[in-house]
């Protein structure tokens, strides 16, 4: 059952997807189609209205002209005709009508020439034009012509009837097409997402199928897979560390569990002040890689946890002052000002560290530079010792490394020292390098970005 909810989480989730961009596009459709239909037939019906019109304001123009001839005769009207036709003379009696033309003219006011208006008569509706005349006798005439609006109440019927079910189906076509559209389209996002739940910590090597193309989904696949390649990544480093830091932390426990079992069963032949002082090596070897397998897990966990100002110039002279003794000789002529931004605490470790790997190594003399070119502050610190093969100048950075000549890279001997420095010049923005140096030995350079601002000062 704890599988059943998650898959039905995601089903829903799909789903939900797929009909609300269906349900959106048609609704967003319907109400198009239903608009566009409502201006469609209001705009038939305005046509055929004006198109009426103008057949009614020429046919009440051409009977008015007819009237002003000398010899006008009276028109002759078709009682078959729809319309309705009144003809007043200059007295204001009837010339001539057609069908109830009489009591339809005396309900229609007079107007102005070329003007059209809609009637009411015997429970229909009229277009009605009408036109002024002069009479050869003199005065004034009247034409009164009206046509029925059945023929365009039926037309706008028709063509809404019509729309009536046209809209319904171009909308569930629609429905149809983008439910179709969607699910196809989702597909291959959803076996992106099969794949991704059925990938566990055993099987980081997985990865997802990159659809052909450069779309969206192509490129959604490839930024999963990059992701995947990144956790698999960290998980086999995490790894390594756990393993690496196990047996480094295994071994001087042994060493400190065997001196105590040898003094226990021999306790005559023991030397307790030279297992105190071997112990207390011991245990303060195991503080220091203790206190550097915390430094990288808050490496690992994120980035720079202060950013502020910081001379650097001054925590290398305090770090040569306050390192351990030493008789090798310390050469710092040759550090100037520099000014970067991060955490003080940090870069004091990445000093500290790569001072105390050059004087371990080094046969008579460490030499320490300091210098800021082109917004980029460059320390380096080089030792006259064995110094370190071309090809193993990337492995002294990994944790716990150790070449052959026993060159490691921080407290403890560990081989932790020199992953750290690497670790923060990272997070810094900076990166970390290794030369020969002039005298033979080893020369790490380490650049990091200046501090702009103090340059404007």
């Amino acid at each position: 059952m704890a599988e059943r909810r998650p898959r039905g989480r995601r089903r829903r989730w799909s789903g939900t997807v797929r009909v609300r961009v269906t349900a959106i596009a048609t609704v967003a459709v319907a109400v198009v189609l239903i608009v566009a239909s409502g201006l469609l037939v209001a705009r038939q019906r305005r046509d055929l209205v004006e198109h009426l019109d103008e057949n009614l304001v020429a046919e009440a123009s051409r009977i008015g002209t007819a009237m002003e001839a000398p010899d006008a005769v009276a028109p002759t009207l078709d009682d078959d005709d729809e319309r309705i036709v009144v003809v007043f003379g200059a007295d204001g009696d009837v010339v001539v009508s057609s069908r109830a033309g009489d009591e339809f003219a005396v309900r229609v006011p007079r107007s102005d020439d070329d003007e059209t208006q809609t009637a009411s008569f015997d429970g229909e509706s009229y277009r009605v034009a009408t036109d002024a005349f002069d009479p050869p006798g003199g005065g004034e005439g009247f034409v009164v012509v009206a046509g029925p609006l059945d023929d365009v109440d039926e037309s706008v019927a028709t063509l809404a009837g019509s729309l009536l079910w046209i809209v319904p189906l171009a909308v569930l076509a629609l429905m149809a097409v983008v439910w179709v559209v969607v699910g196809r389209t989702l597909r291959p996002v959803e076996r992106i997402r099969t794949q991704v739940a059925g990938i566990g910590m055993a099987e980081l090597d997985r990865r997802v199928p990159s659809p052909p193309g450069d779309d969206e989904i192509s490129r959604l696949a490839l930024t999963m897979n990059e992701m995947l390649a990144r956790l698999e990544h960290s998980v086999r480093r995490q790894q390594r560390f756990v393993a690496d830091a196990s047996h480094e932390l295994r071994t001087p426990l042994t060493r400190m569990r065997t001196e105590l079992e040898v003094d226990e069963r021999h306790p005559q032949k023991a030397d307790t002040a030279a297992t105190r002082r071997s112990q207390l090596e011991e245990i303060a070897g195991l503080q220091r890689m203790i206190e550097d397998l915390l430094v990288l897990a808050r490496s690992d966990a994120a980035g720079v946890s202060r950013s502020e100002t910081v001379d650097l110039d001054d925590i290398v002279l305090e770090e040569l002052r306050t390192a351990d003794g030493s008789f090798v000789a310390t050469d710092a002529s040759k550090v100037s000002a520099a000014q970067v931004v991060g955490d003080p605490d940090e870069l004091r470790r990445v000093v500290r560290n790569l001072v105390e790997n050059a004087r371990r190594h080094a046969r008579s003399r460490v030499s320490v530079e300091l210098a800021e070119n082109d917004d980029v502050a460059i320390l380096v610190v080089a030792d006259d010792g064995s110094g370190i093969p071309v090809e193993r100048r990337t492995e002294v950075f990994e944790r716990f490394a150790r070449l052959d000549e026993s060159r490691t890279g921080g407290d403890g001997h560990a081989g932790l020292g020199l992953a750290i420095v690497h670790d923060i010049v990272t997070r810094h923005g900076g990166s970390v390098q290794i030369d020969d140096a002039p005298s033979g030995g080893a020369r790490f350079v380490v650049r990091l970005p200046a501090n702009s601002l103090s340059r404007t000062r």
